[in-house]
């Protein structure tokens, strides 16, 4: 899908009546994200991706964040990178940030500012006010929500005037929970980048190469459970699966950086050995690549004992064709067909994952094939990179638009 011309089509929506000039030419909006830092992420990419699109699309793309490595990426694109310490939960830096941010959005014409973690968007919100701004917010995940302070400090992001929502799980949940109208509410799944999740355009040198570091077998059906190191990503049960099953004709991999998590990380390698498994699974650190190490394994498993706010693993995956199995609950049931692309379990539960690998084992040539096929065109249709953009660009649409009939 082209974004190009989604931004263009204000012009249309607007009738050019919104942000003239003393020429009467139409001037594209800006819009300015507002985030912690731009480290790594599914936060950190959507705010790079959307913010490439709205320059690709004619507008102006401000970043505002605590700065990163990803800035680079960022500054490529063509969008504008403004470090403030917006990462702060200081309540003194926080509220200092907003005569920041409200001076940013003044000088620089912001119209729209779309704030997507909660220390920060708080600062936001209150800039936006003050400036006269539009107001977004995305709710990435459900955050804590166990007592009255942690529901009213969340609740922060579903103040935009319009409340993205990664999943229909999220969408759900904060209904549910806050209270938010449905009319507010945009659902927009994550998407990915097809290009680097494309068969074709993962090369045989690169899937040697990580074979060769890895040291894995030709002989043997590689399966992986991608995630960081934490104990909700499952990784226990996995282990547990993999126990059951008693085959000794598989190699498993559990991909992933503790992030520090050095005690759980020996708490796995003790289970491992306890269990004589050494030989079997192995724990490898954080991936840069991959799309390679999808193409080397049979299987992708997300084994989350707690609910996906989206599954990015388990769409990447599926983008390159490889059969998967995700825990029924969260975002993961939502981008999985069962049966077709892959198979659903349910959480916590070794004995049914054991079943599913070994059920996806036994795929015949032609079964597999045909999962590839329809898993490649699902995520394709439904969550590229292109279309959750797209969507995005047409909130900011329909806000611009807001604007031209209320002054026309």
């Amino acid at each position: 899908m082209n974004t190009k011309n989604s931004m263009k089509n204000i012009r249309a929506k607007t009738s050019l009546s919104l942000d003239t000039d003393q020429n009467n030419s139409f001037r594209h909006p800006t819009v300015m994200q507002v985030l912690p830092e731009l480290l790594t992420g599914g936060v950190e990419r959507g705010a790079i991706d959307v913010a490439g699109a709205i320059v690709e699309s004619g507008g102006r793309a401000l970043v505002v964040s605590a700065g990163g490595p990803m800035t680079y990426e960022l500054k490529r694109l063509g969008a504008e990178h403004f470090e403030l310490p917006v990462a702060s939960k200081n309540p003194f830096i926080m509220w200092k940030n907003i005569k920041r941010l409200a001076n940013l959005a003044l000088d620089q014409k912001v119209d729209i500012i779309h704030a997507r973690s909660r220390a920060p968007a708080w600062s936001a919100w209150y800039a936006a006010r003050q400036t006269n701004k539009h107001f977004v917010t995305t709710f990435h995940g459900t955050y804590s929500h166990t007592n009255w302070f942690k529901r009213w400090y969340n609740n922060i992001m579903t103040k935009g005037e319009r409340v993205i929502a990664i999943s229909d799980f999220i969408s759900a949940h904060i209904r549910k929970t806050y209270g938010v109208p449905v009319a507010n509410i945009r659902v927009i799944p994550r998407g990915i980048d097809i290009n680097k999740f494309d068969t074709n355009k993962v090369s045989q040198e690169r899937r040697i190469k990580l074979a060769n570091e890895w040291r894995l077998p030709d002989d043997m059906p590689i399966i992986i459970l991608p995630g960081r190191i934490t104990r909700w990503k499952g990784q226990t049960v996995f282990i547990d699966a993999i126990k059951k099953l008693g085959r000794k004709d598989i190699m498993c991999l559990i991909v992933g950086s503790d992030q520090g998590r050095k005690r759980y990380r020996r708490e796995l390698e003790e289970i491992i050995a306890n269990n004589d498994l050494q030989d079997i699974i192995h724990l490898v650190d954080h991936c840069k690549d991959m799309a390679a190490a999808y193409m080397l394994t049979d299987i992708v498993v997300s084994a989350s004992t707690e609910p996906e706010a989206f599954g990015r693993v388990i769409v990447e995956a599926q983008s390159l064709g490889r059969p998967v199995i995700g825990t029924n609950h969260g975002g993961t049931k939502e981008t999985i067909v069962e049966g077709k692309t892959g198979l659903l379990v349910e959480p916590n539960d070794p004995d049914s994952l054991a079943k599913a690998i070994t059920e996806i084992l036994n795929l015949t040539e032609e079964q597999r094939e045909k999962f590839s096929q329809t898993a490649i065109s699902h995520i394709r249709k439904h969550y590229s990179k292109e279309l959750m953009c797209s969507r995005t660009l047409d909130i900011y649409d329909e806000l611009i638009a807001g604007d031209a009939i209320a002054s026309a």
